[in-house]
């Protein structure tokens, strides 16, 4: 079998060797299986470049066959186990605990393309489209992400994101958010203080000062942003479940990660 074109985005030998035991091993019985690694390349590939999937040049396994892989791979959880392991390895070699104890939740309106599916209208940003909800640790690393219309409040949102913090994340005793947040998520969060000990304080900004200023903490989960938007295929929404909108924004976490292994 040939070996594929090499594009910036393929992945090193010392990267792939990183997730290469993660992904499921191919069924001994059907058709042959498909290198994995050239389908993670065809994914990598359509994420920074934006293409479509029929688009996905055919040094690449056929699109169809990229995107069943695709599909099977969100609907089985393994972009959460990489990502689980990818961040918990970059938290390490920065010289912190796998397990944060703080956090800054944050959302960003984004506009959908033409395919369907779930989609509202965020009055504040005027935009017609979808919002993603993110809480990053303090080193802009995503610890949960959730995908709604853009016609959810951020307040709403925010509670579907603490809402769905794992065991691991038992350390997490301090989340910061921004003025949009205040309200009904403060009792909220304070009632969930009786299992989970969280307390969310709000960054507001300065009304008295003029000009830009940078806010304590909130920065960190706009670079996070900020990182996701420099894969093209994320700068509008092109997915038609939010489930493939999330999995996709892990993969380019997954990705970001990566490229820090030499």
């Amino acid at each position: 079998m040939q070996t594929p074109k090499c594009y910036p985005t393929d992945l090193t030998e010392t990267q792939w060797q990183h997730i290469a035991s993660l992904l499921p091993r191919p069924k001994k019985r059907g058709r042959p299986p498909v290198d994995r690694r050239w389908v993670i390349h065809a994914l990598l590939y359509l994420l920074r470049s934006g293409c479509s999937w029929r688009m996905l040049p055919r040094e690449f396994p056929h699109w169809r066959t990229v995107y069943g892989y695709f599909q099977h791979w969100t609907r089985s959880g393994l972009w959460d186990t990489l990502w689980e392991y990818l961040r918990a390895w970059a938290r390490l070699q920065a010289g912190h605990r796998c397990a944060p104890t703080a956090g800054i939740v944050d959302s960003q309106s984004i506009k959908t393309a033409d395919q369907g599916g779930e989609r509202g209208y965020d009055a504040g940003k005027h935009i017609v489209g979808r919002k993603r909800h993110l809480l990053v640790d303090t080193l802009g690393l995503i610890l949960e992400v959730v995908v709604t219309s853009a016609a959810v409040q951020d307040r709403d949102g925010a509670r579907g994101v603490l809402g769905a913090l794992r065991q691991n994340w038992s350390r997490l005793t301090r989340v910061w958010a921004d003025g949009g947040y205040t309200g009904e998520l403060v009792h909220w969060v304070w009632h969930l203080r009786s299992q989970r000990r969280v307390r969310l304080e709000i960054v507001k900004r300065n009304e008295l000062r003029s000009g830009f200023h940078v806010l304590p903490k909130r920065w960190i989960v706009e670079r996070t942003f900020g990182w996701l938007l420099k894969f093209r295929r994320l700068r509008s929404d092109y997915e038609r479940l939010t489930s493939h909108s999330r999995a996709m924004i892990q993969l380019a976490m997954i990705n970001i990660v990566l490229r820090r292994i030499h």
